[in-house]
């Protein structure tokens, strides 16, 4: 009995896993729904909370916040007047600087975490990187306050133990070079995180094979891992940029609007510090969506160059 019951069960299934192989479109259908029904709630997320915002700041910059009829004005002051021009400038420039320090040695450092022996120290940088990656803001003006501040400990080290007087040779933590400092902080860590899985696209036996044709370790470097990882590094960087580029609380509490950046501009006209005006600041806050969504594009095509690589392994 028991024997014709296990024969029983065992036809059933293979008539329910031929039935299902008969069936393919409906098991692609069941497959697609259940996939749509765990993406719905993220899909609803950025909707509601980061592309409908940005539609919104779209919309109202081509409304004059006195009248509430549509106008461009608001896009002529932020081309024409020098403060909103010079605020572009400086926010892409310190977005640019923060973004090539962390890349260069942000993946120096990421190859000597990738290549360490000890599995136990990799993964403490690694942990350590993805704190530091998210602490900034007003905690990270703070710390640098202390540190390097006016009275800053190590302001004080130097000038009590070497004579150093680190502001007599014009070093500031309130100017562009230390709000950049600052910002490398953060900088360097999320490099790390991005670069060290990035590292894995290099296969071992190309190495081999460098080392076999008689090929030195900058030729490899030059002529294989570059290229292979070149476009994960700019894609690396693309990112830091836009991460330094929205920053704002810890430029703000270090420059107290001393530094002319959009972030602190928008600031300044939405809360009325010089004069209240929204459609201005969405103007100026649409044009930093125009400048990241360039940035976004390149990363976008850099990310389809390394699925290449990727996907050939």
């Amino acid at each position: 009995m028991e024997i014709g019951a296990r024969g029983t069960t065992d036809q059933e299934s293979s008539k329910t896993s031929v039935a299902r192989v008969r069936n393919p479109r409906r098991a692609r259908l069941s497959y697609g729904i259940a996939s749509w029904l765990g993406f719905a709630p993220f899909f609803i997320f950025c909707l509601l909370f980061e592309l409908l915002p940005a539609l919104l700041i779209v919309q109202s910059s081509f409304v004059d916040s006195n009248t509430g009829a549509f106008t461009l004005n608001n896009f002529q002051r932020v081309l024409t007047e020098t403060d909103k021009l010079h605020a572009f400038q400086n926010s892409i420039t310190l977005s640019l600087v923060t973004a090539l320090i962390g890349t260069v040695i942000g993946f120096l450092a990421a190859y000597g975490v990738y290549t360490m022996r000890s599995t136990r120290l990799r993964n403490v940088i690694i942990g350590f990187s993805s704190v530091s990656a998210n602490f900034a803001g007003i905690p990270l003006a703070s710390a640098f306050i202390a540190t390097l501040g006016a009275t800053g400990f190590i302001t004080l080290l130097f000038l009590n133990v070497f004579h150093v007087d680190l502001y007599g040779l014009h070093f500031s933590l309130y100017s562009f070079g230390g709000l950049a400092l600052a910002y490398t902080y953060f900088q360097l860590p999320l490099m790390i995180l991005i670069t060290v899985p990035a590292l894995s696209a290099l296969r071992p036996e190309w190495r081999e094979a460098a080392t076999n044709l008689g090929a030195s370790n900058f030729a490899y470097w030059r002529r294989v891992a570059l290229p292979v990882l070149f476009p994960s590094i700019i894609a690396a960087a693309m990112l830091l940029f836009a991460n330094s580029f929205g920053a704002f609380a810890t430029a703000y509490a270090l420059a107290q609007g001393e530094i002319n950046l959009v972030p602190i501009q928008i600031q300044f006209v939405v809360n009325g510090n010089v004069s209240l005006d929204t459609g201005l600041g969405n103007a100026m806050a649409a044009g930093m969506i125009v400048v990241l969504l360039i940035v976004v594009f390149l990363y976008t095509a850099m990310l389809r160059r390394v699925s290449k690589w990727q996907g050939g392994r």
